[in-house]
């Protein structure tokens, strides 16, 4: 027997153990990496069935959650400045926060961490978060670019506009009249009007509105104004103490239609993750608790994204094209699956490595589209403070829906 021991230590390395033990445990994990899910709960012909169940259902509930504010706008329960339009909001709001949170960037975490990939570099650093961090500030700056651009196209289609609110606004001879009449030069051109004509005639109408916004001290809530000696009888003079709300109100709405376009592009990129996932999946016990949950998750996510883009005002062709390309994408995600289901290895370093950095980037956009652009602008707006009782009610409502879909982690 010491002969055999003696041979044996002869002839195998000193960590021979250690690397078969190794290998046998490297074998294992690629064989559990080829094995897509386990065939406890394997059946082809149910889990076939239930994908089309699922594609009926989050079609439907993404059709109808982003209908009832396109179609509501005009009404005056559903209308955008309502208070129950601003409530459901805080609940769809809510919904986009946790699924940026815990179900995208878990799952981005969960993808770039597997033990299918190899240690180096997946192991060595937080891709998931590096990947969300760079997604959100790169979101910021499509924010910036975007506003900028609307902003400066919108100004250049309405010159015109201007130059006829600058004339009737305000009929006092003293304010406009002054600060325009202080520009003209000897030969009776107003200073600017050689380089387009219209230079100071916006110059000065944003000097009368910052002029009237100084002077005229607001009460925050019930927006009466009132100024020493002046009483406001009917608002007697011809600019109805405006004010410059009008720019403020088309500022807002240029916010609106780059916030529908970046949160369209979030709620899509992460859309066709969660599709392709089902549709490759064979497993009925998978696709049963995903088919609820996915269904209440779009038709929230629609419900926000058809309020941004209701309140953005696109005209009724490129609202449509939005909702039709919105309401799509995940189903369409699964017959994709479907189609490659019989090749397709969820659990290879490819697909791994893609779901993770698209759920990571996912999880970026959506978190901050859901703090700054929903939830900052709704809950830090004048008509937030000035109302106690639609406080209560939204923030109520904003931790009711980051509850529930946090919820359907345990499912989904």
């Amino acid at each position: 027997m010491s002969f055999l021991q003696d041979l044996w230590l002869f002839l195998a390395p000193p960590d021979f153990p250690h690397k078969l033990s190794d290998s046998f445990l490297q074998s294992m994990a690629t064989s559990a990496c080829d094995a897509a899910e386990s065939d406890s709960c394997r059946d082809d012909a149910e889990a076939l069935n239930l994908k089309f169940v699922a594609i009926a259902s989050i079609l439907l509930a993404g059709v109808i959650g982003i209908a009832i504010p396109l179609v509501g706008k005009n009404r005056s329960v559903l209308r955008t400045d309502g208070s129950l339009f601003v409530g459901a909001k805080a609940f769809a709001a809510g919904v986009i926060l946790a699924t940026g949170f815990v179900h995208m960037l878990s799952g981005g975490s969960d993808a770039l961490n597997s033990p299918c990939l190899p240690e180096f570099p997946w192991s060595k650093f937080p891709f998931s978060g590096f990947f969300a961090m760079m997604a959100s500030l790169a979101t910021l700056l499509v924010d910036f670019v975007g506003t900028q651009y609307y902003e400066r196209k919108q100004g250049l289609a309405r010159p015109t506009e201007d130059q006829v609110r600058v004339g009737s606004d305000d009929s006092r001879p003293g304010l406009e009249s002054g600060i325009v009449s202080a520009q003209k030069e000897s030969n009776g051109t107003i200073f600017g009007e050689e380089e387009g004509g219209r230079g100071m005639h916006i110059v000065g109408m944003h000097a009368h509105a910052a002029h009237h916004r100084h002077s005229h001290p607001q009460d925050a809530c019930d927006g009466h104004v009132t100024e020493p000696g002046h009483v406001d009888s009917g608002h007697a003079h011809g600019h109805g103490h405006s004010h410059g709300f009008g720019d403020d109100d088309e500022d807002t709405g240029v916010r609106h239609v780059v916030v529908s376009q970046i949160l369209e592009l979030g709620i899509v990129s992460h859309s066709v993750i969660i599709g392709l996932s089902l549709g490759v999946s064979q497993s009925p016990c998978t696709i049963r608790p995903l088919v609820a949950a996915l269904s209440f998750h779009q038709f929230f996510e629609g419900f926000a994204l058809g309020g941004c883009i209701s309140q953005a005002q696109f005209r009724n062709r490129s609202a449509a094209i939005m909702a039709c390309f919105f309401a799509i994408t995940t189903p369409l995600g699964i017959g994709v699956g479907i189609a490659i289901s019989s090749s397709y290895n969820p659990n290879s370093a490819g697909a791994l490595v893609t779901e993770g950095i698209l759920d990571s980037m996912s999880a970026g956009i959506l978190v901050y589209m859901a703090l700054v652009d929903l939830i900052a602008a709704d809950f830090l707006s004048k008509r937030m403070s000035c109302n106690f009782r639609l406080q209560i009610l939204s923030y109520c409502l904003l931790f009711l829906g980051a509850g529930s879909m946090s919820l359907l982690a345990i499912w989904a």
